[in-house]
């Protein structure tokens, strides 16, 4: 997949130091921590959503970290929270799925308080370069990380007070206290910094709260194993982080940290960081490509099931591209590097899934707004349960305390909160698996409604590489000449016809001489001047002159037979008819009537012939509209969109509009870049079978929100009416929290090893 990046001198993961604001920093690498600032005063695009917000407010600088400790969507959001204290800082985003922090800032003394900010909010900033493992990934490290080594410590404290009650209840309840308040310690320093720094109703204020509330009540044991079950969620959720992370962290890991350079016929060893587009490497058999680049020598087999999901390896000839981290099946290859760092195709899906992560469901955005108020409402409720019975019923104290506090715990959003990103950042990840890319939480959500899905023909639901099958003459001028004149007026066009015309014309021959006043006619055609005459090609629906019932039969059969037709014309006179041919993907027969097997129904719209359409469009049994215009098939798309949501697949910038009226665009992965940056979801790897899995990894996605979200609030409703009427206390309550983020974390992560039930 081809990303153009414009407008920007900075290169992707450049580790030159930019004092002035004279530049445009485009983003950093995706897996790379980016130490020094970067400048950005001009507009800058592609950069995602982020960086052009950033470019837009005329931010000064951007500087990005990798930030250690994040658990959860939630703990994100208090980072955010946190830096928006600071005034410089134009934006500020944290990305979970990549674990990276994005500023955007106008004075370079931002830096130090955005640290100091991370850090007073509890998180740490990553400093090295080197490629960040999570911290719940590896169980060989377990007991060597601190919060591991308290949990350990504060089950073992608790068994021994446990069993102390055999022998001494008054000796047992004084160590029951100890293990809380030691282990509570770092807990409130938490919530204590979490307050300071913008977020003073985290779950770590509530938890304090209720354990101490607990302990005042003379509940110690319960104290303590509110406190136990509280870490063991936190763990659960760390690990269910990491899961989720976890296909992101395999992406990073494909591309090599260094790489075989060949400088004057010697081989050194470099890093990946420090090659440039030109450079020559050498990738033995079983090693993966550091970049994108060309096979320069013989051909080989290239393993890209890790981008593609391809099992069987592809082979490339000499010049064909390859892209980073594919694996060298069979021999020693030289390659042509093409990308500058930070661009390869691995950077590329992971700037698209940062920029997916920005883009949020509508639903989820609902959920962050909901919990902003829900939480301090239910703090004045519990606080109302605590002191209404007592003041107003003569109730005891101590009992509606104890129900308040366990209120207080049930209170906590986490589950909720997270129940909806949890699940679309696992729907994402399958998709980016499958080599679907999906922009953002709202396109997956819009996705699972689509009832209809448009195609483009041509580089769609064809190969897109038309070759040229039939070249009849009409007049007495020799073929060299009218053949030559009309690929005269065709030289330069990047159009498949055009390209193929020129090809053939090439190959049998004949000179092409220079064309002047060359005019592309959208939806019609081209025209020009070769030596002082006026040729054009038409297609012959736009036809201005009358031409014989022979030549119009010979359209007919040609257009018949599923081809392309244009008539050549010498100042206004036809001189010949020019066909193309182009053939099917293979997989779109199985595509269609996969679409159709989940209820999804599938139209055509193209610019080309209705004779020719309605053949391709009889071969793949679908609908059809053809002999549109660019803003014709705008017209289509917004009259299927007000009768049910509508995909549009395109791969042309005459697609770009279409896609961007309907309700979701999907481009190929080999189409143009305005295509691409139009479009809502991408196919990176041109498989249109990935359509009805996409489709139906979002209906899951979907489903699993609303299971997520019953489950959240089921939980939360059961242990709320239980705790007011006494029947269970603080233990239950802080599993209603910490067991249903584990749960709806959990649930969501089966998202990863979503199969559709459409045959591959």
């Amino acid at each position: 997949m081809s990303v153009k990046h414009s407008g920007c001198d900075v290169t992707h993961g450049s580790h030159a130091t930019h004092n002035q604001a004279s530049c445009c920093s485009a983003a950093s690498t995706p897996h790379q921590v980016q130490p020094e600032v970067a400048c950005c005063s001009q507009p800058a695009k592609d950069m995602g959503t982020l960086a052009d917000s950033a470019c837009d407010s005329l931010a000064q600088y951007q500087r990005s970290w990798q930030v250690v400790g994040m658990d959860c969507p939630s703990c994100a959001r208090k980072i955010e929270t946190a830096l928006q204290k600071i005034p410089d800082i134009v934006t500020a985003q944290v990305l979970f799925a990549t674990e990276k922090l994005v500023v955007q800032f106008n004075q370079q003394a931002t830096v130090a308080a955005v640290e100091q900010a991370v850090s007073r909010a509890g998180f740490q900033i990553q400093h090295s370069t080197s490629k960040v493992a999570s911290p719940h990934s590896s169980p060989r490290t377990w007991l060597t990380q601190a919060d591991n080594r308290r949990l350990v410590l504060i089950s073992s404290a608790m068994l021994v007070a446990a069993l102390m009650t055999q022998w001494s209840s008054e000796l047992a309840q004084w160590m029951f206290t100890l293990t809380c308040l030691l282990g509570l310690v770092p807990i409130a320093r938490k919530a204590w910094q979490l307050a300071k720094s913008g977020t003073p109703f985290a779950i770590e204020t509530l938890m304090t709260v209720a354990a101490l509330g607990a302990l005042y009540l003379g509940e110690t044991a319960e104290a303590a194993m509110v406190l136990l079950l509280f870490l063991v969620g936190e763990r659960l959720e760390g690990i269910a982080a990491a899961r989720a992370r976890s296909g992101v962290q395999a992406l990073m890991a494909l591309v090599p940290d260094q790489a075989t350079k060949i400088e004057h016929g010697q081989r050194v060893l470099v890093d990946v960081q420090d090659l440039r587009p030109g450079d020559h490497v050498e990738v033995a058999p079983g090693g993966r490509l550091p970049a994108d680049g060309q096979l320069m020598d013989q051909a080989a087999s290239i393993d890209e099931s890790a981008l593609t999901g391809e099992s069987i390896p592809v082979e490339k000839q000499v010049g064909d591209t390859l892209a980073a981290g594919s694996v060298v099946v069979d021999r020693l290859i030289q390659v042509q590097i093409t990308s500058l760092p930070g661009q390869n195709a691995i950077d590329r899906i992971l700037h698209l899934i940062e920029q997916a992560e920005s883009r949020k469901a509508p639903l989820e955005r609902f959920l962050d707004r909901f919990s902003r108020w829900y939480t301090p409402l239910m703090m004045l409720i519990a606080l109302l349960v605590v002191i209404i019975p007592p003041l107003v019923f003569a109730q005891p104290w101590e009992t509606w305390t104890y129900r308040g506090l366990a209120l207080l715990l049930i209170a906590c959003p986490c589950a909720l909160v997270i129940s909806t990103p949890a699940a679309i950042t696992s729907g994402l990840a399958a998709a980016a698996r499958r080599g679907a890319l999906i922009k953002g939480g709202a396109a997956l959500e819009q996705l699972g409604r689509v009832t209809m899905m448009a195609f483009d023909k041509t580089g769609t639901l064809t190969q897109g590489k038309p070759q040229v099958t039939d070249m009849i003459s009409l007049t007495d001028l020799p073929s060299s000449q009218w053949l030559a004149a009309v690929a005269a007026i065709e030289q330069g066009s990047s159009h498949p016809l055009a390209t193929s015309l020129v090809d053939k014309v090439q190959a049998q021959g004949y000179t092409i001489h220079q064309a002047s006043e060359q005019q592309a006619l959208p939806g019609r055609g081209i025209t020009g001047l070769v030596a002082g005459q006026r040729y054009s090609l038409l297609s012959p629906t736009q036809l201005d002159v009358v031409v014989s019932a022979a030549v119009t039969e010979s359209i007919e059969q040609l257009e018949a037979q599923g081809k392309t037709v244009a008539v050549a014309l010498q100042n206004k006179q036809p001189i010949g008819v020019i066909a193309w041919q182009d053939t099917l993907r293979d997989e779109a027969q199985v595509a269609i009537a996969q679409l159709k097997k989940i209820g999804i129904n599938s139209i055509m719209l193209t610019g080309d012939n209705p004779r020719s359409a309605a053949a391709i469009a009889d071969k793949l049994g679908m609908d059809f509209q053809a002999s549109l215009l660019p803003e014709d098939k705008v017209q289509v798309v917004e009259q299927l969109s007000q009768l049910q949501p509508v995909a549009m697949v395109g791969d042309g910038i005459n697609d770009a509009p279409a896609m961007k009226q309907a309700s979701i665009g999907i481009a190929m992965g080999s189409g143009t870049d305005v295509a691409l940056e139009t479009a809502d979801a991408a196919l990176t790897h041109n498989r249109l079978i990935e359509l009805a899995g996409m489709i139906e990894l979002s209906r899951a996605t979907l489903n699993n929100i609303r299971q997520n979200v019953t489950l959240a609030l089921g939980l939360k409703a059961i242990l709320l009416v239980t705790s007011l009427l006494g029947i269970t206390g603080l233990w239950m309550a802080v599993l209603a929290d910490s067991g249903a983020t584990a749960l709806v974390t959990l649930n969501a992560l089966r998202l990863l090893r979503f199969k559709p039930s459409v045959a591959d």
